[in-house]
């Protein structure tokens, strides 16, 4: 039976989360330092759990690793793709993610580009993104005099902004910004700078990957060109964000009426609902949708149909996922 895969997301407690995940979206979070929502995982440090349907009660690694025909038969050790809400009440830290060669050789997982759509953003919100230096040498040279603000580039963003982030770019998600991340399904991570916090959880300052984040740096930092497409299915307005190697992302947006989709190359789609409600229809069958829910639409969903008043976050993988 062609249906879709709904999921029961994971939570990640952090030192610099907040509660918006129940106040925004209704889930039950585990504290008010809630920084982390693994919506649509596989990853074993957050797997997701499938809610209905024939794999109900298995988590996501547990589909991909035993009924690979769910995905198309797709190639790969791991589902390469995370879906994840992110909520920063303070700054997350400075950090570099590493390339799928690096990540191999040094950490045995993905490397991991990811891109922001950013859901929420308080007035004046930053997001640092890039740096300054020209050289590595420079780089490192910043790094250890401590020359922050001198380094590091920061750029406002507002709610409804996209941001691509490719493996060996420096940054972080700044404060009071909540985003809606895909990525690549790693948990690397090289912490470069973490504004001299103190964990309240150890009395120490969390461990910093200075020589890893000098070695994995874009350097000097260029902005990705994205080349964003806009179109209509139906009365669904679809904007297609960035599509890479790794993943395409798409917003599916419809204000009434109804759009339906054709699957393409892709053998699965993921999505997310950020706000509204409405239904999507499979196989002659409605389901309902709303802020909040997410899911895949497996291999043998060839097409479907949308209703309703909604905002979705949709992505597929890329060629080499």
């Amino acid at each position: 039976m062609a249906e879709p895969m709904f999921l029961k997301p994971y939570f990640q407690e952090k030192m610099w989360g907040g509660n918006r995940l129940a106040t925004e979206f209704g889930y039950q979070i585990p504290s008010n330092h809630t920084g982390e929502c693994w919506a649509i995982s596989a990853h074993p440090h957050g797997p997701a759990t499938v809610e209905n349907g024939k794999y109900q009660g298995l988590t996501l690694d547990q589909v991909w690793k035993d009924h690979r025909e769910v995905f198309g038969n797709a190639n790969g050790d791991v589902f390469p793709l995370l879906t994840k809400i992110l909520d920063a009440k303070t700054d997350l830290s400075v950090q570099v993610h590493p390339d799928n060669a690096y990540a191999a050789k040094h950490e045995h997982e993905l490397g991991k580009t990811e891109c922001w759509y950013v859901i929420k953003a308080d007035e004046g919100a930053m997001m640092y993104y890039g740096h300054n230096a020209k050289t590595r040498e420079e780089f490192a040279a910043m790094i250890q005099k401590g020359e922050w603000d001198k380094l590091l580039r920061k750029v406002p963003v507002h709610a409804g902004d996209f941001l691509y982030v490719p493996s060996g770019t420096v940054h972080a998600v700044g404060k009071g910004i909540m985003v809606l991340e895909t990525q690549q399904s790693s948990d690397t991570t090289y912490r470069m700078y973490d504004f001299d916090r103190i964990d309240a959880s150890t009395g120490k300052k969390r461990a910093l990957h200075i020589q890893q984040s000098i070695d994995c740096a874009m350097i000097p930092h260029h902005d990705p060109q994205l080349n964003q497409k806009h179109y209509q299915i139906g009365d669904v307005a679809v904007t297609q964000f960035v599509a890479t190697q790794f993943f395409a992302v798409y917003e599916w947006k419809i204000n009434g009426g109804q759009g339906t989709f054709n699957r393409g190359q892709a053998p699965y789609t993921l999505g997310s609902v950020l706000d509204g409600e409405g239904q999507i229809e499979v196989d002659g069958t409605k389901y309902d949708l709303k802020k909040g829910m997410h899911f895949i639409l497996p291999f043998n969903v060839k097409q479907w149909t949308l209703y309703g008043k909604m905002q979705i976050i949709a992505s597929e993988p890329g060629e080499n996922a």
